[in-house]
């Protein structure tokens, strides 16, 4: 076979007749075997990429790229599913997807390497360097994706390889062309459109929401990506923020922020109205098609959640804290999950054998703990987990909800606990709707300054029903619960909101 360059050679992708034999070979049925083979093709192509010429690698690149995507789209949607995963599917997914990104975004950024240095044949992509940005930013948000759903640590060099393609694109005036991003994907998108998504998704996501929810959060912001603001000035619409010449993480913007020439400001813009607009729909209970979900489906309650959370974090100032935090040195007893902290209340089970880890605390206040515990310790955690938890010397378990994680270099957690209750109490319930006198148990949380009248419980998943009341046994009383409202409902609970009417239990 004739290379590139005159010379003789036997690589598969040293044309792109050959390198089209390639992909008709790749299995059409199995869509983690064809991204595998694909992948495999992507990293081969890089390692070769000396021996041909940069127009030449650019067009074969984009062919196992395209290739790739119908079986991508499939195992995104396997993955990013509301049904929990068997681990070994789970990590076999995960494996295949990251990896195959982690090669796609590589080989995009040393094609713009490549082009920088004035590499033989690089005229000839001239007029295709847009496709190029935004592919390569695609793909590094979900290189970003991936990780975030398995609350990893970030290589920093991502964050330059971000800066490089958008950075490329200002500097040569094609960061706004329009162009689609696939064929068979609807919609259009530039270099600008995939960083503002970029920028604003990973703000809100990372590290706060589960894996579920920041795939649809980030495709929610692609939905109005266009209409998103990007500047280099400081103004009100401004959200997160980049630093070009020293990238790291995008970050909310403090009130304080100093303005350099190499920062630039992601908002919201004009999408807050459309934003809106799709709310209402939702609330409908209609999934609008033109939303692009990689094709999978979902309940409209569900991207009802989590759109409303997305337009609160781009309509709400910075929180503050309400409590100070304290640094401390205390071990607490904790427990995961909603069976084992019913375990640990006085519901009357079987407190035999205790199942607890210790964690460490770091920092505590009257709302919430921070821990830092080895990932090993640590299984099964997530944003969203139940956590039980009692301090030493203090005779009742508490419980609070995981709202942040990351990994550290030391495949540490980093865990955020908010605290629901400082004290749980067991109660059984008997459901006004059925007929017969089935108790279920569930917790109480109390809550002793609390006047309101209104009382949180946790309970099993689906048992919260809206249009039907609830009697409570509780430490000899009974209580009328009406409910209020379903508040969270996490992978093994409900939290519920209900008024609470005390029943005179008097002999007539």
């Amino acid at each position: 076979m004739l290379g590139i360059f005159g010379k003789k050679t036997d690589h598969p992708l040293a044309d792109i007749k050959s390198a089209q034999v390639v992909i008709d070979d790749v299995p059409k049925n199995d869509a983690v075997l064809a991204v595998q083979e694909l992948t495999g093709w992507i990293e081969s192509l890089v390692e070769q990429a000396d021996d041909f010429r940069l127009d030449h690698e650019f067009a074969v690149l984009r062919l196992l790229d395209e290739a790739a995507q119908p079986h991508v789209r499939k195992l995104l949607r396997d993955y990013f599913t509301v049904q929990p995963l068997s681990k070994f599917q789970e990590n076999r997914l995960w494996t295949t997807l990251e990896h195959f990104y982690l090669r796609s975004e590589a080989a995009y950024h040393d094609v713009l390497v490549r082009f920088r240095n004035g590499g033989r044949g690089a005229s000839g992509i001239k007029s295709e360097l847009a496709l190029l940005g935004t592919r390569g930013i695609a793909a590094l948000t979900s290189r970003l994706k991936m990780a975030a759903s398995r609350y990893a640590l970030v290589e920093p060099v991502l964050w330059k390889h971000l800066a490089d393609f958008y950075g490329h694109a200002e500097t040569h005036g094609y960061q706004k062309d329009i162009m689609s991003l696939y064929s068979g994907v609807p919609g259009s998108t530039s270099v600008t459109q995939e960083f503002s998504v970029l920028l604003i998704w990973y703000g809100v996501s990372a590290g706060t929401q589960n894996p579920l929810q920041e795939h649809i959060t980030e495709r929610l912001l692609a939905h109005v990506g266009k209409v998103l603001s990007l500047t280099d000035q400081l103004t009100g619409e401004g959200v997160y923020v980049f630093d070009m010449a020293q990238p790291t993480p995008p970050m909310r913007v403090p009130n304080d922020s100093t303005m350099h020439p190499s920062l630039r400001f992601a908002g919201a813009g004009d999408a807050l109205n459309p934003l809106s607009g799709l709310l209402k729909t939702l609330e409908k209970g209609i999934v609008p098609e033109d939303i692009n979900l990689c094709g999978a489906s979902y309940e409209a309650e569900l991207v009802r959640d989590i759109l409303r959370r997305l337009i609160q974090n781009l309509t709400q100032p910075l929180p503050t804290r309400r409590n100070p935090r304290r640094k401390i040195n205390v071990n607490l007893k904790v427990a995961n999950g909603f069976s084992k902290v019913l375990e640990h209340s006085d519901a009357g089970l079987n407190f035999s054998q205790d199942g607890s880890e210790i964690w460490e605390v770091e920092d505590i206040s009257a709302t919430g703990f921070r821990s830092v515990v080895p990932a090993a310790r640590a299984s099964g955690i997530r944003i969203g987990s139940l956590i039980g938890s009692k301090p030493e010397n203090v005779q009742h378990w508490g419980a609070g909800i995981v709202r942040r994680l990351s990994r550290d270099e030391k495949d540490n957690l980093h865990i955020g606990v908010e605290v629901m209750s400082m004290q749980i109490v067991g109660v059984s319930l008997v459901d006004q709707g059925h007929s017969s006198d089935e108790r279920q148990v569930a917790l109480f949380l109390n809550r002793p300054a609390d006047t309101s009248g209104e009382a949180w419980l946790l309970l099993r998943p689906n048992t919260f029903t809206q249009n039907r009341s609830m009697n409570m046994d509780m430490g000899g009383k009974e209580y009328l619960l009406l409910p209020l409202a379903l508040a969270e409902s996490g992978d093994d609970y409900d939290l519920a909101h209900f008024r609470l009417m005390q029943q005179d239990s008097s002999p007539d």
